[in-house]
C-alpha cells in the first residue's frame, strides 16, 4: 500500500491545453448562485441564476460561458463553445507569429585578423543587428597569444566603435578562459525614419533659366 502511494507522488499530474481549457466553466459546471449573462449579441441580459441563463442558451442551440470568474457576480456569456474555443486558439497562434524570436549570432575573429576578413565579420555583425538578432564577438587567444591579450581588446573595440549606432553594447568586453567576448544588441535608433531625406526628395525643384 506504501509503495503504491509512493508511486503516485512521482509520478506527476498529466498537464496538456484540453486540461488547461477545462478551467473554464460552462453549462452545468458553472456554480455561482448568480450571474451576469451577456448573449450571443453582446447585448446586456442581466443579472440572474444559472439555470435561467442555460436555459436561454438551450433554447438558442448554444453555451453558457464563464468568461469572468472572478468578477462579482461571474460573467457568463451565450455562445458557440466550440467556436470560442477555435476563435481563442487562433488568436494565441497569431500572437506567436508576431513574436519576434531574438537569437545570438556569432562572429569570431583572431588576433591575427587581415583587414578583408575583419571587414567580412564586421559586414555579417551589422547585418545581424539590422535583423533584429544579437551578436556575440569572440576572439580566441591560442598559446602565446595570451601575452597579447591587449591586440584582442583593441579589434573587440574596433568592432564596436565602426558598429556604431547599429547596435548597443549589452555586454562590455571580458575574458572567459582563453576567449575574449562581447555581446551587442540591436539599437532602435537604426529603425527611426529619416525626415530630412524624405523632406528634400519631396522639395520642389528650383525653376532653371534658359
Amino acid at each position: 500500500m506504501k509503495s503504491e502511494q509512493l508511486r503516485r507522488r512521482l509520478i506527476p499530474p498529466f498537464n496538456d491545453k484540453r486540461s488547461q481549457k477545462s478551467f473554464i466553466r460552462t453549462n452545468e459546471k458553472i456554480r455561482a448562485r448568480e450571474v451576469r449573462v451577456i448573449d450571443d449579441n453582446g447585448e446586456q441580459l442581466g443579472i440572474m441564476a444559472p439555470f435561467d441563463a442555460l436555459k436561454i442558451a438551450r433554447e438558442r442551440s448554444l453555451d453558457l460561458v464563464e468568461i469572468s470568474p472572478n468578477a462579482v457576480p461571474p460573467v457568463c456569456r451565450i455562445q458557440d463553445y466550440g467556436k470560442f474555443l477555435y476563435e481563442k486558439d487562433k488568436s494565441e497562434r497569431a500572437a506567436r507569429k508576431k513574436q519576434k524570436v531574438i537569437t545570438i549570432k556569432e562572429v569570431k575573429f583572431s588576433v591575427t585578423v587581415d583587414e578583408h576578413d575583419y571587414q567580412t565579420k564586421k559586414n555579417q555583425a551589422v547585418r545581424f543587428l539590422s535583423e533584429g538578432d544579437k551578436v556575440k564577438a569572440s576572439l580566441r587567444f591560442r598559446g602565446r597569444q595570451m601575452a597579447h591579450r591587449d591586440l584582442g581588446y583593441k579589434i573587440i573595440n574596433r568592432l564596436i566603435m565602426d558598429i556604431g549606432q547599429t547596435g548597443v553594447v549589452e555586454f562590455m568586453p571580458r575574458m572567459e578562459g582563453t576567449t575574449l567576448h562581447a555581446i551587442l544588441a540591436p539599437s532602435k535608433k537604426q529603425e527611426a525614419p529619416a525626415p530630412k531625406k524624405q523632406a528634400a526628395e519631396s522639395a520642389p525643384a528650383e525653376p532653371v533659366n534658359a
